[in-house]
């Protein structure tokens, strides 16, 4: 059985040192916004003095996030003085680890400064669940590790599963499919790498990542719905992911569908969690002998081949999809509605079965267009798994990068 884990969040900073985060930050976020950008740019956007940008740029390229380009910010134009170089995030010196903790395998990744996949891995679970899944991946973690491309220093660690997770504790409340109650995730992972590790719950990861990464509207308010083998939402407003008491985010999994009978392990039939899960729909295709066995491959393999009943089975899980995300909007009313599921990502005919859906069941009647499939693609896990410990960097760069 797994033990509680001892480990407490950072010292306090001092004042000095927080309002030189807060400075940092803001400077490294404008230069990932407008990069390649002159630091006269830089402060007129930040409302920073432009001594101030300087110090900030000498101190954040000492740490290996920005660096100098070449060029001049202004190509063309006439020399007048000291040519100003522009500024631009580093994605050569340092790299954040990730791992994905799902059902069926963990992603393993190393990501740059900028949220780019350098490297991934599928780890399968082999059919293990509860703490049985842990135990090899913390015995093979310094090895994958110890394998950063291009001699770059690994700077800290990201770690997401689906359910509820406390992210300052770094605990996983609950994940009913891998059986896990009260795991201390973040201390077991410091333990076998020795880095600052940030635990997160993968749909509030991945909303992170939109603001950092995605779509502009993101910055205004978004809302995120990641359906695989677990259901979860996530939501953000004015570019700050909300966590709600006790650190779920809220819990979309026991949203009512009710077109459907599935037996839910609350005890309820018609939840979400099992009428839209990965495993609800790979086991139906098993079961009406489309696919030998409950297994994603062999189903997208179905549906690529044109097998109408494999369409069939997507298309309705599509609609059920678009049903939620039509309460969601109506609730919420987002500026932006975000889904990670694999087969809207990987035909847009499926994506337009959402819309569609979601457009005729929206009382608001909000613009089937405001929701868009997570544009990730085969990296989305991989994302998903390092944005902890990258938000965490873009949040306090100088803190992380020296505690």
């Amino acid at each position: 059985m797994f033990t509680q884990d001892p480990a407490t969040a950072g010292t306090r900073p001092r004042a000095g040192d927080a309002r030189r985060d807060v400075n940092a930050a803001a400077v490294l976020r404008t230069v990932l916004d407008h990069g390649p950008v002159a630091r006269s740019r830089v402060a007129a956007l930040t409302g920073l003095s432009p001594a101030a940008v300087s110090r900030q740029v000498v101190d954040l390229t000492s740490l290996g996030l920005l660096r100098e380009r070449p060029e001049p910010a202004t190509p063309g134009a006439r020399a007048v003085g000291r040519p100003q170089l522009p500024v631009d995030v580093d994605t050569d010196r340092i790299a954040v680890a990730g791992l994905h903790i799902g059902l069926p395998s963990t992603h393993f990744a190393f990501l740059d400064a900028r949220g780019n996949v350098l490297h991934q891995r599928e780890l399968s679970h082999r059919g293990r669940t509860g703490p049985a899944v842990l135990r090899p991946l913390l015995a093979r973690l310094p090895g994958l590790l110890a394998a950063v491309p291009d001699g770059r220093t690994v700077v800290g660690l990201g770690a997401v599963t689906g359910g509820a997770v406390d992210r300052e504790h770094g605990v996983i409340v609950r994940h009913d499919p891998l059986g896990w109650r009260d795991v201390p995730l973040r201390g077991l992972l410091t333990e076998a790498s020795g880095l600052p590790v940030h635990v997160d719950n993968h749909a509030r990861a991945l909303t992170q990542a939109e603001i950092l990464f995605g779509h502009p509207a993101a910055r205004r308010s978004v809302v995120h719905l990641f359906v695989a083998h677990v259901v979860d939402a996530a939501l953000a407003v004015a570019g700050t992911v909300h966590i709600g008491p006790a650190s779920p985010t809220g819990d979309v999994a026991h949203l009512p569908v009710p077109e459907s009978d599935a037996l839910c392990p609350c005890g309820r039939t018609g939840c979400l969690a099992v009428a839209a899960s990965d495993t609800t729909l790979f086991e139906a295709a098993a079961a009406e002998g489309i696919t030998e066995r409950p297994d994603r491959a062999a189903l997208v393999a179905a549906v690529q081949a044109g097998d109408p009943r494999a369409d069939r089975l997507v298309r309705r899980r599509a609609e059920i999809i678009g049903r939620a995300l039509a309460l969601l909007a109506d609730v919420v009313n987002p500026d932006l509605l975000v889904l990670t599921e694999h087969f809207s990502c990987l035909d847009p005919a499926y994506l337009d079965v959402v819309r569609t859906e979601f457009a005729r069941r929206s009382r608001l009647r909000r613009d089937a267009g405001l929701v868009v499939a997570q544009r990730l693609g085969a990296d989305v896990l991989a994302v998903a798994a390092g944005t902890p410990a990258l938000g965490a960097l873009y949040a306090r760069p100088v803190h992380a990068l020296t505690s």
